[in-house]
């Protein structure tokens, strides 16, 4: 109800499985696929992943909505071809700004998984022979005051 009172959204399908998700997808030329994780059959992430093989469904986004927001759910969905990933928590108004976000292309994940995310890169060490970016030469830096100048920003100090 929620979606088909959203200007510009209509729900055009229904499935209690991933299999029947998949056919779904194919019948109606979905645009964008609201996917659960735990399904009946074929789970979500497995019918992510063949929704996102099907050369037949290039550019059908899939978004996964679940009650399961642990780091290698939202891995295992990235890899499968979902272009976001939200909690079953969200309120109406940001479940439907997440679909209008990935129906037009971009990609998404809750505050939650982007956290997580986050922080389990930052424990992963730096690749080796990672160094600190090079200083810029003095003219350098004259270079890029003058084009933050030429871009319509008022005109810093001079350094």
């Amino acid at each position: 109800m929620l979606i088909d009172s959203a200007p510009g959204m209509e729900v055009v399908a229904e499935a209690a499985t991933g299999r029947e998700a998949v056919a779904l997808t194919r019948s109606h030329r979905a645009d964008l696929v609201l996917m659960d994780i735990r399904m009946p059959g074929l789970d979500g992430l497995a019918a992510t992943r063949l929704i996102g093989e099907d050369e037949d469904l290039a550019g059908v986004k899939v978004l996964v909505l679940t009650t399961f927001e642990n780091d290698e759910y939202v891995a295992e969905a990235l890899r499968a071809g979902a272009s976001g990933f939200l909690g079953k928590g969200i309120n109406p108004d940001e479940l439907l700004d997440a679909i209008r976000v990935v129906a037009a292309g971009d990609s998404l994940l809750s505050p939650a998984a982007t956290k997580s995310l986050i922080a389990r890169f930052l424990a992963q060490p730096a690749p080796p022979g990672r160094t600190a970016p090079p200083q810029l030469a003095a003219r350098d830096r004259a270079q890029l005051v003058v084009i933050a100048y030429q871009s319509g920003r008022t005109r810093p100090e001079r350094p």
